[in-house]
């Protein structure tokens, strides 16, 4: 398919000027501007860059696509690594100032008449820019050449839909895009320096737009571009990088190729909606990347989707992750076989609880257990995905002593993708990553761990697990557990998780983790089992809400407790308290492990007679606390 674009190429000059050197006026409504009423040699910016604008712009989009496209008589190439340019074209200079937070254009008060040269061989479209200077010289000769060719499609971009040069194009196109007023608010740009024709009033815009066929007509602003009813809205925050002039036509051309080559309406607009959010001065995006950032988005949608479902209410998550070591501890404490068989009945009787469905969104699998099956033959993942609960796997590797000190972090970091890759394809949708914190003090109270080093540390890996997990398709839980052991007050506890919580954050937002698709697995904030006094409800519910409306970002998908050393009536009663300290911005339930399995391990004691009673009591937990999140 090859496309001719008809327009003004222009050379834009993007100075980026210095406020606190430049001289402003201030109008009556108290308005800065810019004072230009002076030499322009004294101005003072920041940096200084040159692009080609107008036609060049559209023309990018369109030859990044892999379209065979030229603009009439000039030949610019933006596909060779050094954008080469066989003739400059003769060109208007734009400058676009951007100071103080506005973008302000000084372009020539009248800019050239348009040309056409007639293309050697035929075109398959004709491309109308919004750079294009009409005259009726150059009606006639693309009225021609139309008249000459009706094997040519012409699209137009129609600035505007009311100026008479353009009707009789415009009632030949096949596609015209038209910018429209902005339907909620956005970035808003200082008028243009030259004088503005007053525009039409809006009703009568839209009685020209009526008589047009709607299947013609696709429409731009400055935050939405639709196209027969499919809307995709623009989320563009930088003016200082890409001017609305510029967004335009990055939109149009994107739209234009898309169509040229077949994509489905919704995939043309996405494209053009991520080619004009994530394009910069020196270069729009190619189709490999647009592809590559479409699938991610997809991809990042159904984790949300998942993280969401992770976190509905009534209902919470199971922790039966135990590693090896934690497992044989229970075991050996009860005098239960810690061997393989025994393990995978033990899990087996969890699982396959009567109506588990009703009570847990999602359970938390070692992988041993995720690679065991229950007596039927199924697989333990596939067991519970049958059953709508969502199976995740623990992926840390434990703990391990920071050099020269007794804090820690957790690893497992090396070769976690090709394990996330592998726990993907199992049907595995979520993960698990655990950092343990223990608070010390001095005589006087001073917090001596955890230090600020291990903190980072530990958020630093976590962030690093969580975004490797959004990149394989799982969802990430982040689990900074502040230990139950210790002497330390309920204050104390508050303060340092949220410490943990603010440095994790930041880590995540560095490591660009969509929080919509994480989950915050948390200790709720209570004073160490060796304190003077215990918590009460009421005191663990106050400043647990306290830490986390204060500390947690309202963008996350959800957050749950871990029952961190409490016994399960503590746990479900601090849990209550809680959530009577609400409502929450995110989603609140719980994650337990101990606090649900506790009741249950005691009642099965190793024996399959016993694993009635076992479910039993199992059971009755995962009501209390159902019933903790609905009071």
């Amino acid at each position: 398919m090859n496309i001719l674009v008809v327009g003004n190429v222009i050379k834009d000059v993007y100075l980026n000027m210095d406020p606190r050197a430049e001289s402003y006026e201030e109008d009556a409504r108290g308005v800065k501007w810019l004072d230009l009423s002076f030499d322009a040699s004294e101005h003072h910016f920041f940096s200084r860059v040159v692009n080609y604008g107008g036609a060049a712009v559209s023309l990018e989009a369109l030859q990044r696509l892999g379209l065979n496209a030229s603009v009439s008589g000039l030949h610019l190439d933006f596909l060779d690594t050094d954008e080469s340019i066989d003739n400059q074209p003769q060109m208007a200079h734009r400058y676009i100032l951007i100071a103080d937070g506005q973008v302000c254009y000084m372009a020539p008060s009248s800019q050239a008449p348009s040309d056409f040269e007639f293309p050697v061989a035929p075109v398959d479209y004709l491309y109308i820019d919004r750079s294009a200077v009409m005259t009726e010289p150059l009606e006639r000769r693309l009225i021609d050449y139309l008249n000459n060719t009706p094997q040519t499609k012409l699209v137009m971009y129609a600035c505007d839909i009311m100026d008479t040069k353009w009707e009789r194009l415009l009632r030949r196109a096949s596609l015209i895009f038209v910018e429209k007023h902005k339907d909620e608010p956005a970035i808003s740009d200082a008028p243009s320096s030259g004088s503005a024709k007053t525009p039409a009033p809006k009703d009568e815009i839209e009685r020209r737009l009526q008589s047009y066929d709607a299947k013609k007509l696709v429409y731009l602003c400055e935050n939405s571009i639709s196209y027969i009813g499919i809307k995709e809205k623009l989320n563009i925050k930088r003016t200082d990088a890409l001017t609305h002039l510029s967004l335009y036509s990055i939109l149009a051309g994107t739209v234009l190729g898309c169509f040229v080559l077949g994509f489905p309406v919704k995939k043309s607009l996405r494209f053009a909606r991520l080619n004009a959010e994530n394009a910069r001065l020196d270069s729009c995006l190619d189709r490999a990347r647009l592809e590559a950032l479409a699938e991610e988005e997809e991809k990042g949608s159904d984790l949300e989707l998942i993280a969401a479902n992770l976190v509905l209410a009534p209902k919470g998550i199971l922790a039966a992750d135990e590693s090896g070591g934690s497992i044989h501890k229970k075991f050996e404490a009860m005098h239960i076989p810690d061997d393989y068989e025994t393990r995978r009945e033990y899990r087996e009787m969890l699982i396959t609880t009567e109506n588990l469905n009703n009570y847990v969104n999602g359970v938390i699998l070692f992988d041993e257990t995720a690679r065991q099956r229950v007596k039927t033959g199924e697989t333990f993942t596939n067991y519970l995905t049958d059953r709508m609960i969502i199976p995740g796997i623990k992926v840390d590797q434990g703990l391990e002593k920071i050099d020269g000190s007794d804090e820690t972090y957790t690893k497992g970091l090396d070769g976690l993708g090709e394990r996330l890759a592998e726990y993907h394809e199992m049907g595995l949708r979520f993960a698990k990553w655990r950092a343990a914190f223990t608070i010390t003090t001095d005589d006087e109270g001073k917090i001596l761990t955890p230090t600020p080093e291990a903190i980072v540390l530990n958020a630093q890996i976590l962030a690093e697990y969580a975004a490797e997990c959004q990149r394989h398709g799982l969802v990430p839980i982040v689990e900074p557990e502040v230990v139950y052991d210790g002497d330390h007050s309920a204050e104390t506890c508050a303060r340092v998780t949220g410490e943990i919580l603010d440095t994790l954050f930041s880590e995540l937002a560095a490591e660009k983790v969509n929080l919509r698709a994480c989950i915050l697995k948390v200790n709720m904030v209570l004073a160490g089992s060796k304190f003077a006094r215990a918590s009460s409800a009421e005191e663990v519910g106050l400043l647990t809400a306290n830490v986390l409306k204060t500390h947690v970002p309202r963008s996350l998908a959800g957050v749950v407790f871990l029952s961190g050393g409490q016994t399960p009536e503590r746990a479900t009663e601090n849990l209550a308290a809680v959530l009577e300290n609400g409502p929450f911005p995110w989603p609140v339930t719980f994650s337990f492990a101990r606090a649900l399995q506790g009741p249950a391990l005691e009642a099965w004691a190793g024996k399959e007679e016993n694993v009635p009673e076992a479910q039993a009591a199992f059971t009755a937990r995962l009501i209390a606390n159902q019933k903790a999140l609905m009071n």
